[in-house]
């Protein structure tokens, strides 16, 4: 049996932690640390946020901790067997075992259980179906160390039994591997062969749901494999890609972005060849209003905005800003340079601040243009000229241009 006592572990045990230790212990109901915070402690990763598993019934934990004078915060995860404790300024999650009685691709129907193998038995990954005790011993029914260690992604169980529990599910498999597995193509010919067979069920899953998943899945490793993996066990279609998705300008892509930490809308439109597909995208999926328009704007300027030759490579690119009347042209700009794989001049762009036009129609009052036509004609051709300076001149300089003009 393996025991864990790593630093990370040992940083779990707060204040707050050991009051639950204690309160569990006291009435002899057993609490596990569940799923994904075991695969990140195994991993030496300090897990972002931690779920516990416990043989007590939400009722019995609601007379632990109220009698005790914990309080409790909201109770909609109550249904499903989670109540949520405050202790120590520290929320504590802490979820029933339990075994799923009906599923329809979406949803659970589930009844307590005490029983840790049938709760680990309903679980997706083998990963992600592991309990530590909190005197750091491993539970591990499904050789989910084992995979682990050999950065194998495999289901529980039965592959085509899990993802008709869950359709999502997928999409699950595939951002687990990308943040886990070392080569991409490393699967199992049954596994693939479950998911390209289930693969419609995942219209009926909501976009939401599809999209925080996809945008993982966008930033992990392996996305080129994943996304062509999408195409080829005809998931694409369902989760709001375009059929005919440009592969090669993905592949391109991808390949110019590698370090580049882009947003995932940055990577998705590379398959996008019209806007049409941004918008059916958006239709499907529910994407932000800035993702829809980041990749509008991709899809509109990936091809003639371009860095100019000569000494100047940046100038068109701060040009588009400074013609801009949106507010934050500048990082739409960052993520097209990303885009094009142009590193350098990426750098180059965050380190420039947009210069503010030095004249006003004030400076041109005093010198005695009275009209508000005038002025504004005036205003333009200087701004051209200022422009034209690389943004250069100063109001002094600007004026005296005016004189000339």
């Amino acid at each position: 049996a393996m025991k864990l006592q790593s630093p990370q572990f040992q940083a779990l045990f707060t204040p707050g932690l050991r009051s639950v230790a204690e309160l569990f212990e006291k009435k002899n109901y057993e609490l596990r640390i569940a799923g994904g915070a075991v695969r990140d402690l195994l991993s030496g990763v300090t897990p972002q946020d931690i779920d516990f598993a416990t043989t007590a019934t939400p009722a019995e934990m609601k007379e632990m901790f109220t009698s005790a004078g914990v309080r409790l915060i909201n109770n909609k995860g109550e249904k499903h067997g989670t109540i949520t404790a405050r202790l120590h300024e520290q929320n504590f999650e802490i979820t029933t075992l339990r075994i799923d009685v009906v599923t329809d691709g979406r949803h659970a129907e589930v009844e307590f259980t005490t029983d840790w193998e049938k709760d680990a038995e309903r679980r997706d990954l083998t990963v992600n179906s592991m309990f530590l005790g909190l005197d750091g011993m491993l539970y591990d029914f499904f050789n989910g160390y084992e995979d682990l260690k050999n950065k194998k992604i495999r289901f529980v169980g039965k592959a085509s039994e899990r993802i008709q529990e869950d359709y999502l599910r997928i999409l699950r498999y595939f951002r687990f591997y990308g943040r886990i597995v070392e080569n991409p193509g490393d699967h199992e010919p049954s596994t693939l062969q479950a998911i390209k067979e289930n693969a419609k069920g995942l219209a009926g899953i909501s976009g939401e749901r599809i999209w925080v998943e996809l945008k993982k899945i966008l930033l992990g490793n392996h996305v080129n494999h994943l996304v062509r993996l999408m195409y080829e066990l005809d998931i694409a279609q369902y989760v709001g890609l375009p059929l005919d998705g440009n592969l090669e300008e993905f592949d391109r892509v991808t390949k110019n972005i590698e370090n580049l930490c882009p947003k995932p809308m940055t990577v998705l439109t590379s398959l996008f060849k019209l806007k049409d597909d941004v918008t059916n995208l958006d239709l499907r999926l529910k994407i932000s209003k800035e993702e829809k328009n980041l990749g509008l704007f991709l899809v509109k300027h990936r091809q003639e905005l371009t860095k100019a030759l000569g000494p100047e490579p940046l100038r068109p690119y701060q040009d588009f800003i400074m013609d801009s009347r949106e507010a934050n042209t500048n990082s739409k700009i960052c993520e097209l340079l990303k885009y094009q794989g142009e590193e350098h001049l990426l750098r180059e762009m965050q380190q420039w601040t947009v210069p503010s036009f030095p004249v006003s129609g004030h400076d041109l009052r005093k010198m005695g243009v009275s009209s508000g036509k005038e002025i504004g004609t005036a205003l333009q051709q200087l701004r051209e000229e200022w422009k034209k300076s690389g943004y250069h001149m100063d109001k002094e300089e600007l004026l005296s241009c005016l004189k000339k003009l």
